[in-house]
């Protein structure tokens, strides 16, 4: 494998069209990806330190549901904070000089001929960009939970889901998805971690024995199998949720044309939740959706990785959606969320009085 113009060998000694051509990595292309990646880094923090902002100002997050809601935003938030300005940084450096850092495409020429090899930024890129990418679809399937159980259980719900376990499922999903993050290092010698030309990222890469992938190269398949059985989980408590609202919906509607008789307690419907956690429960879909979408083209590059595809083109496409991902979340919230948009006024209002009082 040649690090220049990533030329890949096959295991019968054909050479392989180069991965990263002119039109993929020409200073147009690095010059567009750059304003790309600022104006993405600019929108995830922004909106990401704002969402932050507007929850911890109100009694919303005094609650299980805003501590979920502040944990996804910093996760979130370390993306745009650590992962796309090193991205950033590396096109950069691409673009002004001519030889790329020592560190580039992992294992350098240098390191081959026994020289020591140097340390490797991607070694804590990496792992922070899956941790919060596990982070964020963890969190949302707690999110899921509490919201069903608000719905089916709204009498139960301040003794099921309170703040202490709340926060102990925040660490738990916090501890759990770095660990998984870091589970190809740790089980397998077979790997390591470096800037990818083609997605512009710093990706998991097997070590090449004689141009062949190692034997336990699906052990990156853990990835995409944790994400996919969350969100499958996260459907299945939704769909249950959506099920319950639909059913309390139809008693209220038959109750607003006289179908239930007195005896039927009060509002036809005793234990109906609120319209608020309704409300929750629907914008909680929407997220599930989002990142679903958002996780899905990554998924299908990483499971063609491990077969032995190689997708240049598809990959920048793969890992800047999900990382796009990332500031999808305060929109979504300014959308559905009444109380966010009124916090969010509030915010704005009370930095437009603080310079009249400063002149009074």
């Amino acid at each position: 494998m040649e690090t220049g113009n990533q030329t890949v060998s096959s295991g019968d000694g054909q050479t392989l069209a180069p991965l990263c051509t002119v039109q993929c990595c020409g200073l147009l292309n690095r010059t567009l990806a750059v304003m790309f990646m600022v104006s993405l880094a600019f929108a995830i923090v922004v909106g990401n330190v704002v969402t932050i902002t507007v929850f911890m100002q109100t009694r919303h997050s005094q609650t299980p549901q805003g501590y979920l809601k502040v944990s996804l935003a910093i996760a979130d938030m370390m993306v745009g904070v650590l992962v796309v300005p090193f991205s950033i940084y590396t096109e950069i450096s691409l673009m002004v000089t001519s030889a790329p850092p020592l560190w580039y495409q992992g294992v350098s020429q240098a390191s081959l001929k026994g020289v020591s090899h140097p340390w490797q930024p991607c070694m804590l890129i990496g792992p922070v960009f899956a941790g919060c990418t596990f982070v964020s679809i963890s969190t949302i399937f707690l999110m899921t939970v509490e919201r069903c159980v608000a719905i089916l259980r709204p009498l139960h719900k301040d003794t099921l889901v309170t703040r202490r376990r709340t926060l102990f499922l925040i660490l738990v999903s916090w501890a759990g998805s770095f660990l998984l993050a870091m589970a190809p290092l740790m089980l397998s010698n077979s790997f390591t971690l470096e800037y990818n030309e083609c997605s512009r990222m710093c990706n998991y890469a097997p070590l090449l024995i004689g141009f062949q992938l190692p034997p336990d190269a699906n052990i990156l398949l853990l990835f995409p199998a944790f994400d996919f059985t969350l969100l499958g989980g996260t459907l299945a408590v939704n769909i249950l949720s959506f099920t319950s609202i639909r059913r309390y919906s139809r008693k209220r509607k038959l109750l607003s044309e006289g179908g239930f008789g007195a005896d039927t307690g009060a509002g036809g419907c005793p234990h109906r939740p609120s319209f608020s956690d309704i409300k929750a429960a629907k914008t909680i879909g929407i997220l599930t959706f989002a990142f679903t979408a958002s996780f899905s083209p990554i998924a299908v590059f990483v499971l063609g990785n491990v077969v032995g595809y190689i997708w240049c083109n598809f990959s920048f496409f793969a890992f800047w959606i999900l990382t796009g991902n990332s500031c999808c979340n305060v929109i979504i919230y300014s959308v559905r969320d009444q109380r966010f948009r009124k916090g969010l006024t509030l915010l704005f209002q009370r930095d437009k009085s603080q310079p009249h009082s400063e002149k009074s």
